[in-house]
């Protein structure tokens, strides 16, 4: 009697599970290129390899390197609007100028922290507004969370104008820090955030008229 062995073929559906974590692999191999090589290193095959995978696999996720670019900055404002959220919620029970450190500290903390991602979030050339309306906005969330902090302490009284005062400072101060004589003097992360603190703290005391510490 001859016994007929069935042979079960792998389906050839994607799982979803592999799907998502190589998604994930191609923007952590892009960010990190971003971080270390800068923004001309970054191509579709030069991610590909970062990531192990095929120079056409990257093409599965995303059209091209402006998408990837994109998905990028739209994570970025993200995480800076949850961020600085974080930090309005917690301005019911804080001192004034505690709050306004906070606020700060989201902001420029997430430029010391994802310096790669901070580099090409203002930047309307590498991420086109009117293509990636969803990076569009994720930066109008964030700009609101820094507005809603500045109506939660100064009133309604040109709070357009006050917000840009603190943007000016924060954005200034993180650029400062990622890329400039600041962060040639403090390379360290520690030795950064101290700086960051400190630069706070004076600016939310001179913002709310009190006295500096001596």
């Amino acid at each position: 009697m001859r016994l007929t062995r069935t042979l079960t073929m792998p389906s050839r559906r994607s799982d979803p599970v592999a799907t998502s974590d190589l998604r994930k692999r191609i923007l952590d191999a892009s960010e990190q290129l971003l971080e270390t090589e800068g923004l001309a290193a970054l191509s579709m095959r030069e991610v590909a390899r970062r990531s192990g995978v095929t120079h056409q696999a990257p093409y599965h996720h995303f059209t091209d390197r402006e998408t990837i670019l994109a998905e990028l900055v739209t994570q970025g404002f993200d995480e800076l609007a949850r961020r600085l959220a974080r930090a309005n919620q917690r301005s019911v029970n804080a001192e004034r100028h505690e709050v306004l450190i906070e606020s700060g500290q989201a902001y420029v903390g997430f430029a010391i922290d994802r310096p790669g991602i901070f580099r090409i979030m203002f930047r309307p050339e590498v991420c086109d507004p009117s293509r990636f309306p969803a990076a569009q906005e994720a930066g109008d969330r964030a700009h609101a969370e820094l507005e809603r902090m500045v109506r939660l302490q100064h009133g309604e009284t040109d709070s357009q104008g006050l917000a840009n005062i603190y943007w000016a400072q924060v954005h200034g101060l993180a650029c400062l820090i990622v890329d400039g004589p600041v962060g040639q003097r403090c390379p360290g992360v520690r030795e950064r955030r101290q700086f960051m603190r400190e630069s706070l703290a004076h600016f939310a005391r001179y913002m709310l008229g009190e006295p500096l510490p001596a």
